[in-house]
């Protein structure tokens, strides 16, 4: 059985952790295949939206499979080592693809799959997921949420997240805005869907360099963050122009993505 489900949707990618019977826990194996998988929507002309689900009801991802990291411990082989850069980095990988990527969250999005979840741009959850991170009380590292949480929440909500260690249920993480909308149980998916056909239908190029702009400009004096895009032209672009005739003759547009 496929660890990682790959599906192409018109202009949308859809990738579904395929271990429900693990509660889709990672392994280094699976999180190779997600940051390739990455990899490959980021270099597709031909894909403008990314969708990240889980398999089943129970989890969208339940984080590190602990019961592989415990065996790797005991053997002798820490299960860090056990992985590759590409691996360790699998989070960074989602967070520098510059399309617009969405969570539907089905689930748990506990420890690990609450950083994937936060390498997501959108998130949209079921009301019965649940959200957190146990690091804290496990003596373990949550290192990329240490990281970019709190330049995605209000910075208390943040460490009350890392410190308590407690979960969170669907209603408190779009109250602190980890999430972008709830939805009813078994609606996450068809809700992202929509939301990406809608992002897919916009200005390519204009999207990409939204969000490569938006990250980078991340930390940056508001100063240098606006210097960001200079000596980009967008009235050279062809999607520009394509973009003006389509609103004057009052027809759909046709992207060509440049």
């Amino acid at each position: 059985m496929t660890d990682l489900l790959i599906e192409d949707r018109g202009h949308v990618r859809l990738l579904t952790l395929n271990r429900p019977q693990r509660a889709n826990a990672l392994t280094p194996e699976l999180m190779s295949a997600i940051a390739d998988a990455f990899v490959d929507a980021g270099a597709d002309p031909e894909v403008r939206a990314i969708v990240v689900t889980g398999a089943g009801e129970r989890a969208f991802c339940s984080g590190f499979d602990l019961k592989a990291r415990h065996e790797a411990d005991q053997a002798g082989k820490p299960f860090v080592y056990l992985m590759s850069a590409k691996e360790r980095f699998v989070f960074e990988v989602i967070w520098e693809t510059f399309k617009p990527v969405i969570a539907a969250i089905n689930g748990a999005a506990v420890a690990g799959g609450f950083e994937l979840a936060l390498a997501c741009d959108i998130r949209i959850a079921e009301e019965q997921a649940i959200f957190g991170l146990p690091e804290a009380k496990r003596g373990m590292g949550a290192h990329f949420a240490t990281v970019m949480l709190p330049r995605t929440i209000p910075r208390a909500h943040a460490l009350e997240l890392l410190f308590r260690a407690r979960n969170i249920d669907a209603a408190k993480a779009e109250r602190i805005g980890f999430l972008n909308r709830v939805v009813p149980k078994g609606k996450a998916l068809e809700e992202a869907l929509a939301w990406a056909e809608e992002i897919a239908g916009n200005a390519p190029v204009t999207v990409r360099r939204m969000k490569e702009t938006a990250s980078k400009a991340s930390g940056l004096p508001a100063s240098a963050a606006l210097r960001l895009n200079e000596g980009v032209n967008p009235y050279l672009a062809e999607d520009r122009q394509e973009g003006i005739a389509a609103f004057v003759e009052k027809r759909a547009p046709r992207w060509k993505g440049r």
